[in-house]
């Protein structure tokens, strides 16, 4: 038998970044951010269709993300940025973003 796997705990974050005045297709603006935040050790990326959502062990990992996310679309040439962060800090429970998935799987599904 394995040992279990230790909980850690962890924020998880919501983050999204447009560049602003660069059209309507800013797809490649959101792969660079996704790139420069993928180099960040630590951090977990998991991209949707309309945000981004990061878990790390750490304020400081989370707004490295944004931080590094900025200063990509500025080097593309961004004039102005708009970005939105939403952090989620448990404290009292060790509890990664897989869980939470878990845990709303287990409520949605049908009752035997």
């Amino acid at each position: 038998m394995q040992p279990k796997a230790k909980r850690r705990i962890v924020l998880v974050a919501e983050f999204s970044i447009h560049p602003i005045g660069m059209g309507t297709s800013v797809g490649r603006y959101v792969k660079a951010a996704v790139r420069a935040m993928s180099e960040i050790p630590g951090l977990t990326v998991d991209v949707t269709p309309m945000s981004s959502v990061l878990e790390a062990e750490s304020i400081g990992t989370i707004l490295e993300a944004v931080e590094v996310s900025h200063r990509a679309l500025r080097s593309m040439g961004a004039k102005r940025i708009s970005s939105s962060l939403r952090i989620d800090e448990r404290l009292d429970k060790r509890r990664m973003m897989s869980d939470k998935i878990r845990g709303l799987e287990r409520s949605t599904s049908p009752k035997s």
